[in-house]
């Protein structure tokens, strides 16, 4: 990744009342028309192993990858019920999202993006979520 930049990335997950923050420094870059964002989650596992996480920005779809003590893959586009999955050592599903809305603001690799869907765990629906996804480019990196 010669050309990746240094970011600061804020996640606002909204979810039956209670919403959580996250800020994370990562790496963002572009290769065509995608820009991927990659950052390493907070949170610890109880073998102290953590999550890499890549989002996958499209033209109108938006893709979250997770590997280490957490494996998923969450694919989002409006208007679309999409297939993805979630393992750890406790739990493994196939799920899918149907996403409502998807909302885009970029200006290279700097903006924000947003959006709001169903989460299903086999075929029922287990909640209602709102993303808000910021990304702030580190103009000295």
């Amino acid at each position: 990744m010669p050309d990746a930049r240094k970011a600061t990335v804020r996640l606002r997950s909204r979810h039956d009342g209670q919403e959580v923050n996250q800020e994370m420094t990562a790496q963002v870059f572009a290769r065509g028309q995608t820009l991927y964002v990659m950052y390493e989650e907070p949170e610890a596992d109880l073998q102290g192993r953590k999550t890499k996480t890549t989002v996958k920005i499209g033209a109108n779809s938006l893709k979250m990858i997770r590997h280490g003590a957490v494996e998923s893959e969450q694919s989002f586009q409006e208007g679309q019920r999409l297939p993805g999955f979630y393992r750890s050592p406790y739990t493994s599903f196939n799920l899918s999202t149907d996403t409502r809305s998807l909302k885009m603001d970029l200006d290279g690799m700097t903006g924000e993006i947003s959006w709001a869907y169903d989460l299903y765990v086999y075929e029922e629906c287990t909640g209602h979520f709102t993303i808000s996804f910021f990304i702030q480019e580190d103009n000295q990196s």
